[in-house]
């Protein structure tokens, strides 16, 4: 077998680890990190989607069989973490569900809050089940990619972001306080994931961008939270920032050892991927809002974009911007995204007139 012949072979595992190597494979790895499709591939409302292990597991499997992406997505809502501490979600028929009132008010209310106990804790179960499912089914052959919430970001659905603010800058101590709650439970969830046959955990941080926390003190304790944090879980991590600027603190982010970041499509993703050469993968940066509106070869063209921007080299991987494709994205542009692919992302790389053969979809 020619070398070429042996990278064409690859399973979407070694296609991955391949590029986070800083190497090519034989083509571009793509996530198409969706999460409420899975409902209406089974033909039931987001809620009861998420009710039932067994119902994501199917999901899933049905939507990597559709659409040959290269990871499995446990993920259901951010919202479940809240969930797990006694917070309310509150459900919506065409987009993921949200956390409900703030389950912190006051003072005493952080004081007292518990840390919730993983292997009883039902929403945290199911998704642990959701893990073990996808393991199962993968064989070792696809990325299961498992998740979290920071803990500094957390608290902004724990209680509300002006209240969380205020809290950080106004009032240290009981900030420290909720930070040290937070950081024992992300640890301990991001590795009863790892436990659960996760291969990796994305680490969700929107408030560590400059976006959404102003450049000083409060944005520097939140990389500080994240290399301790981070240092704890064991297995590597991606880092998401969930469509928020990273270009001004990739050398802070890099510094926290994660493998990849999520890339905002606010940023031109060459810049991105120059500043993060050979010391971390790029994952990133189609638009999901615009996504929605897109025709198939609007998808293909963003695809050829991102593609020609960042694939030399390796350490790229094609996704979203934010970390969820939004319910309202149909399959026609996802299959042509999947499609533009294998055209424009097969390596080497070569010339945007030069047509590719589409690989076929993944039957795992």
């Amino acid at each position: 077998m020619t070398d070429k012949q042996q990278r064409m072979s690859m399973t979407s595992m070694e296609r991955v680890l391949t590029t986070l190597s800083h190497q090519e494979p034989d083509r571009v790895p793509y996530f198409l990190l969706l999460t409420m499709h899975g409902a209406r591939e089974l033909g039931m409302s987001i809620q009861e989607y998420f009710s039932k292990a067994e119902y994501v597991v199917e999901g899933q499997l049905r939507m990597r069989r559709k659409y040959g992406h290269d990871c499995l997505n446990p993920f259901c809502y951010a919202a479940m973490e809240v969930e797990a501490f006694g917070g309310e979600v509150i459900w919506f028929e065409d987009g993921p569900p949200n956390s409900g009132e703030p389950i912190i008010t006051t003072e005493q209310d952080i004081l007292s809050l518990q840390i919730p106990d993983i292997d009883s804790t039902p929403c945290l179960v199911r998704m642990l089940h959701i893990i073990e499912g996808l393991v199962e089914n993968a064989q070792g052959e696809v990325p299961v990619i498992g998740t979290v919430i920071s803990p500094f970001s957390l608290p902004v659905m724990q209680m509300g972001f002006s209240a969380y603010i205020d809290l950080m800058y106004e009032q240290p101590d009981l900030f420290q306080h909720l930070m040290k709650i937070n950081q024992e439970f992300c640890v301990a969830w991001a590795n009863a994931q790892i436990r659960a046959g996760a291969t990796a955990i994305c680490y969700f941080d929107p408030l560590t961008s400059p976006t959404m926390t102003a450049p000083g003190e409060h944005l520097a304790a939140g990389f500080r939270i994240t290399c301790q944090t981070l240092a704890q879980i064991q297995s590597p991590t991606a880092i998401h920032l969930a469509s928020g600027k990273t270009l001004s603190v990739v050398d802070q982010i890099i510094a926290t050892g994660s493998a990849a970041l999520g890339v905002s499509t606010s940023e031109d993703i060459r810049e991105v991927k120059a500043a993060c050469q050979g010391r971390m993968t790029v994952l990133g940066n189609l638009n999901g809002v615009e996504m929605r509106r897109w025709t198939p070869q609007q998808a293909n063209d963003k695809v050829k974009e991102a593609i020609s921007k960042a694939g030399a080299g390796g350490g790229f991987i094609l996704a979203d911007n934010h970390g969820e494709i939004p319910w309202q994205v149909d399959e026609e542009v996802l299959l042509a995204i999947a499609e533009a692919v294998h055209q424009w992302g097969i390596y080497p790389l070569k010339q945007a007139d030069r047509p590719y053969p589409i690989a076929p979809a993944s039957t795992v």
